[in-house]
């Protein structure tokens, strides 16, 4: 799967494949004592650039709305841009915890004042907490407010429920690549997407719009992205697809939408009769839930096994084909595919089960799944095993064993430096918020222990070792360090996808003719030699010139005997193509593909829109081609 794969100009924007995680550019700021640091990092992509030399009103007004100070806003606007919604929010939520945000005490009630609570409370408050000690105030702000508008059911309440652990509360989002479904009903109060939902609310979103985002962007968001898809999605007028009429916020500058609501306990008894009614309005798009583990039918590592399945009629072979993409795709996508692709059953796979590296995909396949065998020797599964030398400086407090999903871009040198001061201040262990950002930083760009107090990102021989490629397939022939992360970035995970196609190997001795449709750097092509599977004949469609080249350099170098034939357009293959090279080469064994992700992928917040993306909606092109090569093959026999 190749993001810049046929059909269609490239993005402007070079996003990630990464369906957890989302990579923004945070400032970090300096810190002293227990203070925490806010992680920063490049992107080896084209950045966003704002075209407008003053602040736009409606963003003003929506961060006004929202209780902080217009002049607050309009510099944290300058220093950020307005497009970046998410790091303004940062540095206004910064502001407000910082004891210099005010340079008096009037200011300070001011704010919390324009935050929707009364000014005698503030001023009470205040005084009873200390000015500098604005988290404090804040927590006792939220009780004191909650305890007024819940007080029968507050009195059975456990008063901590209602306190707000507002200090971090952007790395206390980030969750490990082993998270639970996004399916778990969430009965505590205390929960993780309970409290993101009460935050929500009392920020002044509604709480339709709250879920909705919630449930689009994932259970391991954090607040500044729940909040940043929530921004987009009113600015670009894209509120009447996502949220019911009557929900929708609009700019204003208004009181009444300056007041922060505090959600009394009766949202904790409507939210699961909320789940269950969009459950029953969403059916169509809920057929497909991602399992937890994400093994599919059957990986090696465990013993639950799927063996045999039916397929409807019209997807049995020949050709065998097989379609990959990410799993965690907006809401309905898999059911879209599946649907065209003849009712196949996807098949999630988490890649962290064959080797040392997440990677979370959806296959749809007409392939035998009994007798499937791993390629040999195993990879190595843990961090350790794939970089021993790391253990000797690796931190009894970072808990990881496996990485994140490959990027197509990496932290930057400004980031690892920032990390090594924050660590080298300590002698023995940094503090609690010290380690929680240096671990989602870590996290969140793959960065391993190379030193002591020293991270740094993985290089790319490392990662296409990770990945299953042989060393320095990406390497050399012009091809710069920029485009071999980001080639890799957007491959398959070789290993999984021999697994899969392993069944092939008994079926035809002889070798096989492939189609390989957005091909990428070759994931397809290089499981099946691994396998030992001849490559008579490859038709190989790719968009992106240097990845033609990869191919064509592996090729060569692994002595193939087989034609491979470079296509630069899918739009190329039309049915008299298909035919020509059909006769030529007797048929198509099997059709493989995976279409551009720059529309599914969740790190894509500005242009997720699921199949009907400029990128996305590619995948029509690989299903047009496959039903073209199935009818013509069925009318050859």
């Amino acid at each position: 799967m190749n993001g810049n794969s046929s059909g269609g100009e490239a993005d402007n924007f070079d996003w990630d494949t990464e369906d957890e995680l989302e990579i923004n550019n945070y400032d970090i700021s300096s810190s002293s004592g227990a203070s925490l640091p806010c992680g920063e990092a490049v992107l080896g992509a084209a950045e966003v650039s704002s075209s407008a030399n003053s602040p736009n009103s409606k963003v003003i007004d929506h961060f006004v709305g929202m209780g902080f100070l217009k002049e607050v806003v309009v510099k944290a606007i300058e220093e950020n841009g307005e497009e970046n919604t998410n790091l303004i929010l940062e540095t206004l939520l910064q502001c407000s915890a910082s004891p210099l945000a005010s340079s008096s005490n009037s200011k300070l009630i001011n704010h919390f004042v324009g935050m929707g609570f009364s000014e005698e409370m503030v001023v009470k408050t205040v005084q009873e907490n200390k000015e500098g000690n604005t988290d404090s105030i804040l927590e006792t702000l939220l009780t004191f407010s909650a305890l007024e508008k819940s007080a029968p059911m507050q009195q059975n309440a456990d008063s901590g429920n209602w306190s707000s652990d507002y200090e971090g509360s952007f790395l206390d989002d980030f969750s490990d690549i082993d998270s639970s479904s996004d399916t778990e009903e969430i009965m505590n109060p205390d929960s993780d997407e309970e409290r993101k939902l009460l935050c929500l609310t009392k920020m002044g979103y509604s709480e339709a719009e709250a879920s909705i985002a919630m449930e689009r962007c994932g259970p391991d968001s954090s607040i500044a992205e729940l909040t940043d898809f929530i921004c987009a999605a009113q600015m670009s007028k894209a509120a009447d697809a996502l949220f019911p009429l009557e929900d929708k916020k609009p700019f204003c500058n208004d009181s009444n939408h300056k007041k922060r609501r505090n959600i009394d306990y009766d949202l904790w008894k409507r939210k699961k009769q909320m789940k269950l009614e969009k459950r029953l309005l969403n059916e169509v798009d809920d057929i497909f839930h991602l399992p937890n583990p994400m093994i599919g039918f059957g990986v090696p590592t465990e013993s639950d096994q799927i063996t045999h399945r039916t397929l409807p009629e019209a997807a049995t072979g020949p050709p065998y084909f097989y379609y990959e993409n990410v799993a965690l795709a907006p809401k309905g996508v898999w059911s879209t595919i599946s649907r065209f692709l003849y009712d196949v059953e996807p098949e999630f796979v988490d890649s962290k089960y064959f080797c040392a590296t997440a990677r979370k995909r959806g296959y749809i396949h007409n392939l035998p799944i009994e007798n499937r065998f791993p390629l040999l020797p195993f990879p190595p599964r843990t961090i350790h095993d794939a970089f021993p030398l790391t253990r000797k400086w690796w931190p009894s407090w970072d808990t990881r064993t496996k990485l994140n999903c490959i990027q197509t871009c990496i932290g930057s040198a400004k980031l690892t430096d920032r990390i090594r001061k924050a660590v080298e201040d300590y002698d023995d262990e940094p503090p609690l918020s010290v380690q929680k950002f240096v671990l989602e930083q870590c996290r969140k760009w793959n960065l391993v222990w190379v030193g002591r107090n020293k991270v740094a990102p993985l290089e790319a021989d490392e990662v296409e070792m990770l990945l299953g490629f042989p060393r320095n397939h990406t390497r050399g022939g012009g091809i710069s360090r920029t485009d071999r992360y980001k080639s890799l970035g957007n491959s398959f995970q070789v290993d999984t996808v021999a697994y899969h196609l392993s069944v092939l190997k008994d079926m035809f001795p002889a070798g096989v003719n492939l189609l390989s449709l957005f091909s990428g750097i070759g994931g397809a092509e290089v499981a099946l030699h691994r396998l030992g599977i001849p490559l008579k004949n490859v038709v190989s469609v790719e968009k992106s010139e240097v990845n033609r080249n990869i191919v064509r350099s592996w090729w060569e170098q692994t002595n193939q005997r087989g034609t491979l034939i470079d296509i630069t357009d899918v739009q190329e293959l039309n049915g008299d193509r298909l035919e020509q090279l059909m006769n030529t080469f007797g048929g198509f064994d099997l059709v493989v593909g995976g279409s551009p992700c720059n529309n599914l992928a969740g790190s894509n917040r500005h242009h997720r829109d699921g199949l009907d993306g400029k990128e996305s909606s590619l995948f029509f092109d690989y299903w047009r081609i496959l039903d073209l090569v199935k009818c013509i093959t069925a009318r050859n026999q």
